[in-house]
C-alpha cells in the first residue's frame, strides 16, 4: 500500500493540532512546531505511524476478522458510516453505550430483543395487538437499533477498534484496553498517544483530515479482503490422509471458527 505524499496531509489539514495550552506532553514527540498559540503536528509521523497502522489493520482484515469503528462526534460520524458500511466492518455513530465491549453478553440480549420484535411483525403477533402496543413496540426496535448502530451483525467481540478523537470515545478504548482488544486512533495534540496500540498524530477535528486518514483505512481493509479471496486454497499433500490426518483437520477448523470475528 502506497504511502500518502505530504502534500495530501497537508491539503487535508492533517497537521492542525489544539491550542498549546490544551496538548498533552505524551504527544510532545510528534509535534513540529507552534504558530499563534496552535501546535503543528509533525506529518512526516503521521506519515510513518500511517503505514504502521494500515499495515497492521490489512492484516487484521486479511484475517477474516472484523474491526469496529468509533466515531460519534459530528464532524465524523457521517464520514465514517458512509466509508465503513460497504465493507461489511461494523461502526458505532450515535452513542457509545457503557458495556458494549466488557458486557457484551447483555449487548447480545438485546440483539436478540430486536429479532424478536422482527419475528412478530411476520408471524402474526403484531396484528393481534392494538395500535398503540405496536406503535411502542416499533420505537423500541428503533430506539435499540440506534443505540447499537450496525454491531447488531456481530456475533462475538470485535478484533479490533479504531476511533476518531480518543477523548471523547474514552470509554470505547478503555473497554477494548481491559479486554485486550487492539486499538487504532486518530490522535491529536490533546490526546495520549500511549492509550493506544496504533497511535496516528493528526487532527481529529477536520472532516478533510477525518476523510483522508478514515479512507487510508478503508484501502488497507479492502486489499486485506481481497488477499483472503485470492488466497490459493490449501494442496493437500500426499500422505495427508494418514493416520492422525483428520484431527489435524479439526483441529484447524476449531482454531479458524473462534479467531474469524
Amino acid at each position: 500500500m502506497a504511502r500518502l505524499e505530504f502534500k495530501q496531509l497537508l491539503d487535508a489539514g492533517v497537521h492542525f493540532g489544539h491550542l498549546k495550552r490544551k496538548w498533552h506532553p505524551n504527544m510532545a514527540p510528534y509535534i513540529f512546531d507552534e504558530k499563534k498559540g496552535i501546535h503543528i503536528i509533525d506529518l512526516n509521523k503521521t506519515a510513518v505511524k500511517l503505514e504502521e497502522a494500515t499495515a497492521a489493520m490489512k492484516n487484521i482484515a486479511r484475517g477474516g476478522k472484523k474491526i469496529l469503528f468509533v466515531a460519534t462526534k459530528k464532524q465524523a460520524k457521517d464520514i465514517v458510516a458512509e466509508k465503513v458500511k460497504p465493507t461489511g466492518m461494523p461502526f458505532v455513530t450515535e452513542r457509545w453505550s457503557g458495556g458494549m465491549l466488557t458486557n457484551f453478553g447483555t449487548i447480545r440480549r438485546t440483539i436478540k430483543k430486536m429479532a424478536t420484535i422482527d419475528r412478530m411483525k411476520t408471524d402474526g403477533t403484531f396484528d393481534n395487538m392494538s395500535k398503540r402496543e405496536r406503535l411502542q413496540v416499533t420505537r423500541q426496535r428503533e430506539k435499540m437499533e440506534k443505540n447499537l448502530g450496525s454491531i447488531a451483525d456481530l456475533t462475538r467481540l470485535p478484533s479490533a477498534l479504531f476511533v476518531v478523537d480518543i477523548v471523547k470515545e474514552h470509554i470505547a478504548i478503555a473497554e477494548a484496553r481491559k479486554l485486550g482488544i487492539p486499538t487504532f486512533a486518530m490522535v491529536d495534540t490533546n490526546s495520549d498517544p500511549m492509550k493506544v496500540d496504533y497511535a496516528i498524530p493528526a487532527n481529529d477535528d477536520a472532516t478533510k483530515s477525518i476523510e483522508l486518514i478514515v479512507d487510508e483505512m478503508i484501502k488497507a481493509i479492502n486489499e486485506g479482503i481481497e488477499e483472503r479471496k485470492n488466497a490459493p486454497e490449501p494442496v493437500a499433500e500426499e500422505g495427508d490422509e494418514a493416520e492422525g490426518g483428520e484431527e489435524t483437520v479439526a483441529e484447524g477448523t476449531e482454531g479458524t471458527t473462534e479467531e474469524n470475528n
